[in-house]
């Protein structure tokens, strides 16, 4: 029996090393699974079926203290590993967070040596994701940010971050990697106070860089949620501004730490309405699962979590077109918009003759306070279908 929820490579899915790598470790305890070679998690996303390509950090890839030699025998496998599943590297990144040189940030650092080191680094690793045919690379400041603010002056660390894109974004160009950047957002945690901490901080930094063209966002479930924020109007910005480059995908409780759930986990509604609103507007880009397994799970638990996260994706998405097709809901809809060609006409552009028209109308505030507008049989129509009810 045919799936209808079966993933294929041109849904775009994407897994990191480091999500179903993950090794079930948490603050509070050790690991519950054994850490697995690039090449053996390529493998493991091998036997998921579906699924489009792997992300790394550099890190992730190569030890940052690897000799020259191991460095190429991890890559040698991880090629053999890729030819043999036939997954593709999508992503790439820098791991700018985790040694102890960056415990006061990377490009923001206060030490010019760190933030040099910062930049050296992210060239190196931009060198390895072409390498492996890295489309797409994302920039998380996982360190860039304070626990007091007396620490750094918040003008010139932005101004410090600029640079550093503004001279990534050339290398980029020089090299002829075509590499596009995405800039990813958090509102807390390593640190206690994150500079950027949400999408439409970096919307509006972009339009401060020399490439701004070639630098979009990279915004994740959870990390909007952290900051108790609505990811999908997030998402919307991104997809206004033409900045949706790539997209984290997971779940969280609000208010929590940054938990990285399956995706679809927690919050379903949520869930669907992101999912609706990348298939309304065409995303055409890689949808990565920024997420791992419970810390419960064995090997074959991860393989079914990393299933689960694609197969809520797709049926989201046929829970989607239901949901546009249902005659109830078509007639909702039609009940609460009531449009207007000459009324909008007379604002969507400026005119000196529209600005008096507008001057001269006597609208009639009673009327359009008591239509009616059934939001609440609205949602509840999208909870039933959400529920299966047709």
């Amino acid at each position: 029996m045919a799936d209808d929820f079966a993933p294929t490579p041109k849904d775009k899915f994407t897994f990191g090393l480091w999500t179903v790598g993950n090794t079930g470790r948490d603050p509070f305890g050790e690991p519950t699974r054994a850490r697995l070679t690039p090449a053996e998690i390529v493998d493991l996303l091998g036997e998921v079926e579906g699924v489009h390509g792997v992300n790394f950090h550099d890190n992730d890839l190569v030890p940052i203290d690897a000799s020259a030699e191991q460095s190429e025998q991890i890559k040698s496998e991880f090629a053999k590993a890729l030819k043999r599943t036939k997954i593709k590297v999508a992503m790439a990144t820098t791991n700018l967070f985790a040694d102890p040189a960056f415990r006061d940030g990377a490009f923001t650092s206060n030490d010019a040596e760190v933030r040099a080191y910062a930049v050296q680094k992210t060239m190196r690793a931009m060198d390895l994701g072409a390498e492996f045919g890295a489309q797409v690379y994302v920039f998380w400041g996982g360190r860039e940010g304070t626990e007091t603010d007396g620490s750094k002056d918040p003008i010139e660390a932005e101004l410090r971050f600029r640079k550093a894109l503004d001279f990534l974004c050339e290398y980029s160009i020089e090299r002829g990697y075509d590499y596009k950047f995405a800039l990813e957002a958090k509102p807390n945690e390593p640190r206690g106070h994150m500079y950027f901490a949400t999408t439409g901080h970096y919307l509006a930094f972009i339009q401060t860089l020399k490439h701004k063209d070639m630098v979009g966002v990279n915004p994740e479930v959870a990390h909007e949620h952290m900051a108790g924020l609505n990811f999908v109007h997030g998402v919307a910005a991104a997809l206004s501004a033409g900045k949706l480059f790539h997209i984290d995908l997971n779940d969280q409780e609000f208010g929590r730490y940054d938990q990285d759930f399956r995706f679809g986990a927690v919050n379903i509604k949520h869930a669907f309405f992101l999912v609706k609103l990348l298939e309304d507007h065409k995303y055409a880009g890689f949808k990565h699962f920024d997420a791992h397994a419970y810390r419960t799970a064995d090997r074959a638990d991860v393989i079914e979590f990393a299933r689960g996260c694609m197969r809520t994706y797709l049926i989201l998405r046929e829970k989607a077109r239901r949901w546009g097709a249902d005659d109830e809901v078509r007639k909702l809809l039609k009940q609460i918009n009531r449009p207007s060609k000459d009324l909008d006409g007379l604002w969507g552009g400026y005119s000196r003759a529209h600005a008096e028209t507008l001057l001269g109308m006597t609208f009639d505030r009673g009327a359009m306070a008591s239509r009616p507008l059934p939001y609440e049989r609205l949602d509840q129509r999208t909870m039933e279908i959400l529920m299966g009810i047709e």
